[in-house]
């Protein structure tokens, strides 16, 4: 079996790797134009905590790819390539000067190991000249995309697949025997004619601050998430923004709003600023495409929209894995 997976982000590598666990003798193909460090997902903080504007289409449970995104990170996480594929764990706090349903998360509190309400002295001690009415402190993870990629990548190509590094403009230029999984993110919107497809810009600054242990939310997406090697400033959230450049009164914004959460931030090193657009889209899209294959004999399974949770939500790849395989059950039953 052929298979080309199309997009080398956070989605289309975590697909790519699952279906060679699933069917390890399927000829399998990432397809991208840009690879690691040039993809979106390598800019992204890589926070492990799903929001609610996360949906599924009719029938699919959003909490079962939340799940299985956290038993497959959670899995390397206990191995040996944890450190190299950037998988850390991290806590931290939640803050809300709004309603106390800003800080309560359904879907972490009945998964991860900690989710408790923040105290008050707690939120007095830590930020002490704030109007926070609310809190919560959970234990996470965070995915730093800057290693997991070339880190998958990697994986992916010891056993036994292949790269090819293009822009696809149409379904019709790959093999029309294989099965194409659809990973192209914001893509998808000129690829499939997808208008529910819509760019959410983001912009953060990447900083050195080795001190800085615990990731912060704040009101106004403000927050602060450490890794291994540097801590993500944000951010912005600019729906239907095209605008990729650096804007210098988000970066204002975006540097008071986090050292007014943590003071102590005035002292750290800038790295550089980013900016990524969201592949946002009213519900992420997972499914076999019909229309495509009644009308132009192309088999296509969609995987894309997840917006700003591509690395919490990339277990729809678990789902893509069952898609193909009831397909194959079904072109063995018309035999």
């Amino acid at each position: 079996m052929q298979i080309t997976v199309l997009g080398a982000g956070i989605s289309g590598v975590t697909t790519a790797l699952r279906l060679q666990s699933a069917l390890p003798k399927a000829s399998i193909n990432i397809t991208a134009e840009h690879f690691n460090s040039d993809t979106l997902s390598a800019g992204a903080a890589g926070i492990f905590r799903p929001g609610s504007g996360l949906r599924g289409g009719a029938g699919q449970n959003v909490g079962d790819w939340i799940k299985s995104s956290y038993n497959y990170y959670s899995s390397i996480l206990a191995s040996r390539d944890a450190s190299v594929a950037g998988i850390m764990r991290v806590d931290g706090y939640l803050f809300s000067s709004g309603e106390e349903s800003v800080v309560r998360n359904p879907l972490l509190e009945n998964l991860l190991p900690i989710y408790r309400m923040a105290t008050e002295d707690e939120i007095t001690e830590i930020c002490p000249d704030s109007n926070f009415k609310h809190g919560a402190y959970f234990q996470t993870m965070v995915i730093e995309s800057e290693k997991f990629l070339p880190w998958g990548i990697q994986k992916f190509l010891q056993a036994g697949g292949t790269m090819t590094q293009k822009k696809i403009n149409s379904f019709q230029e790959v093999n029309n025997n294989n099965l194409i999984i659809n990973c192209t993110g914001l893509g998808a919107r000129k690829l499939c004619q997808d208008n529910r497809v819509v760019p959410i810009r983001g912009q953060v600054f990447k900083v050195r601050a080795p001190w800085i242990k615990m990731f912060y939310y704040g009101d106004y997406d403000t927050y602060i998430i450490p890794t291994s090697t540097q801590v993500t400033l944000g951010g912005t959230r600019n729906f239907d923004s095209w605008n990729t450049n650096s804007d210098e009164f988000d970066e204002a914004s975006i540097l008071a709003r986090c050292s007014k959460l943590i003071p102590n931030l005035k002292n750290a090193e800038i790295i550089r600023s980013w900016v990524g657009l969201r592949p946002y889209r009213d519900q992420v899209r997972v499914e076999f495409d019909d229309k495509l294959w009644s009308e132009k004999g192309i088999q296509v399974i969609h995987n894309y929209g997840h917006g700003g949770y591509g690395i919490t939500a990339s277990g729809t790849s678990e789902e893509v894995v069952k898609l193909v395989l009831e397909k194959m059950r079904m072109n063995k039953s018309k035999l």
